[in-house]
């Protein structure tokens, strides 16, 4: 049974850091047949769900919202089977759910843009307030 499960989210001040896992069960992100576009995304109360940071199961390729550049970092560990996103500097406007998501067709960027993916998460919610 494919899975992917976040974890790490949590309630942060303003200015904080989190860091968030996917870790994939029932199929394996990184391997040198099969690609996948791995991707965070993210959906706030009343508004659209957005992606948020994908990254390339094959060449490490990075994508990132610009909302979130320079704040957040994408990242693999491939033994672990697992992909990180590591935030920093965190605002309120931050504040949502986060998803996980692995597709195997699209480029990252695609990906991202789109939000179309045959694999999600459940979600870990993501709270920045004083």
């Amino acid at each position: 049974q494919v899975q992917l499960v976040e974890s790490g989210g949590g309630l942060v001040q303003p200015g904080g850091s989190l860091r968030l896992s996917c870790a994939a069960s029932g199929f394996t992100l990184f391997t040198l047949d099969d690609y996948y576009a791995i991707g965070w995304f993210r959906q706030a109360p009343g508004k659209e769900r957005e992606g948020v940071s994908c990254i390339s199961s094959s060449d490490g390729r990075t994508y990132y919202a610009d909302s979130v550049k320079g704040r957040f970092t994408i990242s693999r560990d491939n033994a672990k089977n697992t992909v990180y996103l590591q935030m920093n500097s965190l605002k309120p406007e931050d504040t949502a759910v986060y998803y996980c998501a692995a597709n195997p067709r699209l480029t990252v960027q695609a990906m991202c843009v789109s939000g179309t993916s045959p694999y999600w998460g459940q979600g870990t919610q993501v709270t920045i307030s004083s």
